[in-house]
């Protein structure tokens, strides 16, 4: 049984997580970030690809007689051909909720960066401000309290449900945006449109599809709250980076933190590099130590079930 790790780099920080565990299943080849030639090259006889952003597309797949299983680091599989997948029947297994604690406290942390002004009062006192201040309380920036302010979420999967429970506890209203509604008796459901309107925060938790692509656009923007606070963790592709730039640099919002962009690595030429009042973050919000490890077990789980006859988490069905 030939395995192959596509990209792990993406998984290891200075090697502190181990992927030892899967050459219990057959034979490893791993590669830190394969290139599309090195790719084509090692599929011809490999059983079993493990990758988490690697394009696993139709010629890929075509070109891979023996593949039996795709197994994804990652909750999105955007990155496989599913139709072809499905044609040949091969299992694409993703590993589900794995980084929901990290997303969420890290949709937390942006919040609480944004109102506490934590980051500008720690550069203040660094740079000797409190030293030179003539009273004991330097206020230099004016933060706000999050309690009784609307959080508007996007997407209701189990990212949105963790965060929607966390906002709650912190005396945070919420109202949720999902394409399939399901009513529990305790989640306000509204459109699209009035999420816009009454959000004084708005959180994207929604897949990358036809439907959500771009969806944060000018139009959008132009309809949230003037001083609104806008995050995406969920896919680049969901806004229009010109259109988010141009709200925080014509301060129709007060700020924006985001983890993911439509080019990742950042372009050099992105236009939320140089926007005002921004947080930008490198894709980490999934990766803390404990969450890699977690997906590395699932990951390994899912293999495991599927050597035994008992397939997990497919999503080429």
């Amino acid at each position: 049984m030939k395995i192959l790790l596509t990209d792990c780099a993406t998984l290891k920080n200075n090697n502190d997580i181990s992927t030892d565990i899967f050459k219990s299943f057959g034979e490893v080849k791993e590669y830190d970030n394969i290139s599309r030639q090195e790719l084509l090259k090692e599929v011809s006889d490999t059983h079993i690809i493990l990758c988490n952003k690697t394009v696993i597309d139709s010629e890929i797949i075509s070109r891979a007689g023996n593949l039996k299983y795709i197994g994804v680091f990652a909750t999105g599989f955007n990155n496989i051909d599913i139709p072809s997948a499905i044609k040949r029947g091969i299992p694409v297994c993703n590993a589900g909720s794995y980084s929901t604690n990290a997303v969420v406290q890290q949709v937390m942390g942006y919040i609480l960066m944004h109102y506490t002004k934590i980051p500008e009062n720690n550069d203040f006192v660094k740079k000797g401000g409190w030293i030179n201040h003539p009273v004991f309380s330097a206020l230099e920036f004016t933060g706000d309290e999050v309690y009784g302010k609307t959080l508007g979420i996007v997407g209701f999967g189990s990212i949105g449900k963790a965060v929607k429970k966390a906002a709650e506890g912190m005396g945070m209203k919420v109202i949720v945006n999902t394409r399939t509604v399901r009513d529990d008796g305790d989640t306000e459901f509204v459109d699209f449109d009035t999420l816009l309107s009454r959000s004084d925060i708005i959180t994207l938790h929604c897949p990358l599809n036809n439907e959500s692509k771009d969806l944060m656009n000018k139009s959008a923007f132009s309809k949230m709250k003037n001083g609104a606070f806008f995050i995406n963790t969920s896919r680049g592709g969901t806004v229009d980076e010109l259109a988010l730039a141009e709200a925080l640099n014509t301060d129709k919002l007060s700020g924006a933190a985001v983890d993911v962009l439509k080019s990742e690595p950042m372009a050099a030429d992105c236009p939320l590099l140089k926007a005002k009042n921004i947080i930008i973050t490198p894709h980490t919000a999934w990766a803390a130590l404990t969450t890699r490890q977690r997906l590395i077990d699932i990951a390994a789980d899912n293999l495991n079930s599927f050597l035994k006859g008992d397939i997990k988490n497919n999503v080429a069905k």
